[in-house]
């Protein structure tokens, strides 16, 4: 058996905690498959980051990430840069896994770590905005800071659910914000939005449909832009996007692009994977196949 040497970086707080009592099994499974791994446990914001940097720079033949979307996210920013960089297992155990069910890795731990085990990588697209990277979702508008804005505490103990509540009272305070797009296929856009949104898969939030098209292995962002909107209007909206029926509403601007600047005279956050992502001017650009995936050899040869 070929012997590989993974790093498993993990969040002991992600989603209930689950990953604290499935370590050990996690760990012997992978044992079992010929994957000898070692484990980092992280502290504090940034910390995934910095060990998958140095996992890389070690020389791992793969690294694991164990958590929820912001896990991921730290990790993929810690690989981005390097010259090296090892092909990644996701172990989908946190609140919201955007990314994993995109690519149509189990929620259940046993059979995520088997589909880990197979070793069958695809190359996917990533996304980096200005000095960050993200592998999902990068987006800006007042309805995009709900993410950040839900106490950590808050998500472990009622997971989705706390989204809900707290976007149902963001939804009393829609405010728009003007905003100019710049890509070579569409031009300049420039308009009063209440978000836009950077797709790199057809997973966002939950909604299976919000860019039905979307491929990871494309070379493409799909973007959508929503225009100024009232309450009714948005929930509207928000029930023609559950079934992939919003693109061709009067509110709404999609197209493709490699590459976009977003600029504004307001102050504007981004949200990149879920996680706070500094704020505009951004310049937001595909790097085509940048990352190495452990997928389902079974599943779709082009990945949504």
């Amino acid at each position: 058996m070929d012997i590989k040497r993974a790093r498993l970086i993990y969040n002991p707080t992600s989603g209930r905690e689950e990953i604290k009592r499935r370590l050990p099994d996690i760990l012997q499974r992978l044992e079992r498959s010929g994957i000898e791994t070692s484990c980092h446990a992280t502290m504090s914001e940034g910390d995934a980051t910095l060990a998958a940097a140095e996992a890389a720079d070690r020389g791992f033949d793969m690294i694991i990430a164990a958590g929820g979307d912001g896990t991921l996210y730290e990790v993929i920013n810690g690989l981005a840069e390097k010259e090296y960089r090892p092909p990644l297992g996701i172990l989908p155990l946190g609140t919201t896994n955007d990314f994993a069910r995109a690519l149509g890795i189990p929620k259940h731990w046993e059979y995520a770590v088997d589909l880990i085990a197979q070793q069958y990588v695809r190359a996917i697209d990533l996304g980096r905005a200005n000095n960050r990277y993200f592998i999902n979702i990068a987006g800006g508008g007042s309805l995009t800071e709900l993410t950040y804005e839900v106490p950590s505490r808050l998500k472990t103990m009622i997971g989705q659910l706390a989204y809900y509540m707290k976007g149902l009272e963001k939804m009393t305070r829609l405010r728009p914000t003007e905003l100019r797009l710049q890509a070579s296929e569409v031009g300049e856009i420039h308009d009063e939005i209440m978000m836009f949104l950077i797709c790199n898969s057809n997973s966002v939030g939950g909604f299976e449909k919000l860019a039905p098209d979307a491929r990871l292995d494309d070379g493409l962002f799909d973007v959508l832009v929503l225009r100024k909107c009232n309450l009714a209007e948005f929930i509207r909206l928000a029930s023609l996007a559950l079934r992939g029926e919003h693109l061709n509403d009067p509110h709404i601007i999609h197209f493709r692009t490699r590459e976009m600047l977003v600029t504004t005279p307001d102050y504007v956050q981004l949200n990149l994977d879920g996680e706070y992502g500094g704020t505009l001017p951004c310049t937001f650009t595909v790097l085509p196949k940048h990352l190495r995936i452990f997928v389902d050899e079974a599943g779709e040869s082009t990945y949504r």
